[in-house]
């Protein structure tokens, strides 16, 4: 299990559509701490599931196939340590909801691979891009650091 420096104890990843970043950055997160720290995801709309999402994720062992995009609104729970916003748009409604808690509203501008066209394999290639940045800011921004490591 790793060692962790984050304060963090809920955390709220943020895109446009909660379907390829947000999801990607909560199963990351999860995968990472287990049920050490609270962590879900939202959109400002709720969009569709993304197979090449699912599919990059399942790559390194995170299985997102069960993942239903959600609004901010559908939120069960809007007790946030931080929120990290992963879109402009996000960002936007971010900086709304927060304006009457307490709350780090973080903003990681974060790369659509929707928008890529071409082939199959380089769309996958830029959704495997998006999702190492992810995971490399995630272990960076929470301090989480391989025992093997220390």
């Amino acid at each position: 299990m790793p060692e962790v420096a984050s304060r963090a104890t809920a955390v709220l990843f943020a895109c446009t559509y909660n379907a390829v970043r947000s999801p990607m950055a909560e199963g990351i997160l999860r995968h990472l701490l287990g049920h050490r720290i609270f962590v879900d995801s939202a959109g400002v709309r709720p969009g569709e599931t993304d197979p090449f999402a699912v599919q990059v994720m399942d790559e390194i062992g995170i299985d997102m196939s069960n993942h239903k995009p959600k609004a901010f609104d559908d939120l069960e729970d809007d007790s946030f340590d931080e929120v990290i916003s992963l879109s402009p748009e996000a960002q936007h409604r971010a900086v709304d909801m927060t304006r009457v808690m307490a709350c780090d509203v973080i903003f990681w501008n974060t790369f659509d691979p929707t928008i890529v066209e071409g082939s199959r394999e380089s769309r996958l290639d830029a959704y495997r891009q998006v999702r190492d940045q992810l995971m490399r800011r995630i272990k960076d921004h929470f301090g989480i650091v391989p025992m093997a490591n220390l």
